[in-house]
């Protein structure tokens, strides 16, 4: 015979309930910021408000082994600031699980970063000549190129060899060039002249587009440069080149390079924002910019493909932070043959500089010829040395990538998506409740009220959420949570037909909650913890919008429990008490009230004592 069971007192759950909405609730409103509207809305998916993701999945270059943190970080840094020289703001780059970077932009479409997963080549030019940015006038511009080349002022190579050889900084700093007057070398020297050079036809569509803007006079005046000009000299060319102003860092990519470093207006801020592989091509002269200095670059001799290996480490000799550079075979005869003309018999060192997509990352001044092995010094942090080391070593990106899913959707195709969910969950919810109430009557009023208060735990928490974690709810999240309506229905279920059982064992309705939902109980935990292993596992083994389908199933499915054990039950003992309950056709168990039961037996046998006597 079961034990008896202490009386419930519901009110108690029902206050933890009411505890955690007003807490859940006081995080949404004080935790957000601006507007009623920006505190309650929720972090929303590109399939809803449009934008474009990308999903590449990393494949280590060594082969078989799994990609290390340290790589996939360097590959996420190395494809932000690809996406930044697009020009594209407010892009979100992350790293999801352990082998796939997913590269974000809501709101706007945006093909281009469907290739930014491309790997670039590294690349070694010897430079002919540097001149200050001085045309850039926007403080985002040093601070962009900064960020992504450390330390390259003052640095220098040295044949790491030799051991006892000193690292004695350049005697003219990379990152304290001269004004544009006292350009160490000519344009002329870096280019030939303009047009003459064979260019990839759609490149001479662009050109000639831009040369269309500029107009013949300023274009053939602005080729015929030789040397950067100093405006503070000649304030009749700055009247005369102000178009350069207006052209978009696309529109700079496409110029010859001797304009791209005569002419001040080709500010660093728009060199840096080309778009990605403007100066892939290692047979051509380029432009590139350092932290405030315009280089004059020549041809690449030394690929990224050539670097070995390339690690940081402290100068014994000085106890300076350096970064030591080997090379295959090939390669190292291709950097002795480049340092040997850049060191010139040390009548005038030039630099080498690395450049890394759009931007040049160092630019060491070559101190001797270098057979072997090479070391970068100069005024360098810890974290500035493993940062180049990381850079040469993966050349630009330290892992290959394959594109796994991409993806654009417009702003209104967006919404579209968006009012089809809402309409989805809409009608999923009516259903179920139209349903409760045919078939349950007065528990359907139970079930309804569940829904609701899962809906508020589930709004509530992707606010959080979304401000905690940054998850995103996206279709396939929706999905997640339609899903989770037939979970929280099947709890329904469960529970309701246990009580049926009881009360058709002949137990009143008000023994027969308590009972039921002992017996109910245990099935609900074990179908939810089902769901939770499925929704689990999804998630792990899923990428994309798979992982949202499943992490929204698991958020629904626990809050679904918390209104189970706080909500479902405490109200029910309430409803057990109340004269309505009791009443076969307003609770719904009429079919099951209005049989025999156990108790009613006894008094019939009493009744009929009598006539057997």
């Amino acid at each position: 015979m079961a034990q008896p069971q202490a009386p419930m007192r519901p009110s108690r759950q029902l206050a933890v309930l009411a505890a955690i909405f007003i807490v859940l609730a006081a995080l949404v409103w004080f935790g957000g910021s601006g507007g009623w509207r920006n505190r309650l809305e929720p972090k929303l998916g590109l399939d809803l408000i449009g934008g474009t993701t990308v999903t590449l999945q990393a494949q280590n270059l060594e082969g078989n082994k799994p990609p290390t943190q340290d790589q996939m970080e360097t590959a996420r840094r190395i494809i932000d600031q690809r996406v930044n020289g697009l020009g594209v703001a407010e892009a979100e780059v992350v790293v999801e699980g352990s082998n796939n970077i997913v590269v974000s932009l809501p709101g706007k479409s945006d093909d281009r970063l469907k290739q930014i997963g491309q790997t670039a080549e590294l690349r070694f030019r010897m430079v002919l000549g540097q001149t200050g940015d001085t045309g850039a006038t926007d403080p985002s511009a040093s601070a962009s190129a900064s960020a992504s080349a450390p330390a390259s002022t003052g640095a220098s190579a040295t044949p790491s060899a030799t051991g006892s050889a000193a690292a004695t900084p350049s005697a003219t700093p990379s990152g304290s060039a001269a004004p544009s007057a006292s350009a160490s070398a000519p344009a002329a020297a870096a280019t030939p002249s303009g047009s003459e050079a064979a260019v990839a036809p759609d490149i001479a569509t662009q050109r000639a587009a831009v040369q269309k803007k500029l107009g013949q006079d300023v274009w053939a005046a602005a080729l015929a440069e030789q040397a950067p000009i100093d405006f503070s000299q000649a304030p009749d060319k700055a009247e005369a080149y102000k178009g350069f102003k207006d052209l978009t860092p696309a529109e700079v990519a496409v110029l010859p390079a001797s304009m791209q470093y005569n002419i001040p207006y080709v500010t660093c801020d728009k060199l840096n924002h080309r778009p990605v592989g403007s100066i892939s091509k290692a047979e051509d002269p380029a432009v590139a910019c350092g932290p405030g200095v315009k280089y004059q670059l020549d041809a690449a001799k030394v690929l990224g493909t050539d670097v070995s290996s390339a690690d940081s480490g402290i100068n014994s000799q000085n106890g300076q932070w350096t970064v030591n550079l080997s090379f295959h075979s090939a390669g190292q005869n291709r950097w002795t043959d480049l340092t040997r003309v850049a060191y010139n018999n040390g009548q005038d060192s030039k630099q080498v500089a690395v450049v890394l997509d759009n931007e040049v990352v160092s630019a060491p001044t070559i101190q001797n010829v270098i057979p072997g092995d090479a070391e970068i010094s100069g005024s360098f942090t810890k974290s500035d040395a493993q940062l180049l080391a990381s850079q040469l070593q993966y050349g630009a990106l330290p892992l290959s990538f394959t594109s796994q899913d991409a993806q654009s959707i417009s702003a209104t195709l967006g919404s579209s998506h968006l009012e089809a969910g809402l309409l989805a969950a809409g009608i999923g919810m009516l259903l179920v409740v139209l349903y409760s109430f045919f078939y349950y009557r007065l528990l359907g009023a139970v079930i309804m009220l569940s829904l609701v208060l899962s809906g508020l735990l589930v709004f509530m928490a992707l606010i959080l959420l979304g401000r905690g974690i940054g998850f995103t709810l996206s279709l396939a999240g929706f999905a997640g949570f339609i899903v989770s309506l037939g979970v929280a229905a099947d709890s329904f279920v469960i529970y309701f037909e246990r009580l049926k059982d009881e009360i058709h064992e002949g137990r009143s309705p008000r023994s027969a909650v308590p009972r039921a939902w002992v017996r109910a109980r245990r099935t609900i935990i074990s179908a939810n913890t089902i769901t939770l292993m499925a929704a689990a596992i999804l998630y792990f083994v899923s990428i994309g919008s798979v992982k949202g389908f499943a992490f929204a199933l698991g958020v629904a499915t626990i809050l679904d429990l918390v209104v189970v054990f706080l909500f479902r039950h405490p109200i029910m003992t309430l409803f057990a008490r109340s004269k309505a309950f009791l009443s076969p056709r307003v609770s719904g168990l009429g079919r099951v009230l209005d049989r025999p039961t156990t108790d009613a037996a006894p008094t019939s046998t009493r009744r009929n004592r009598p006539k057997e006597a």
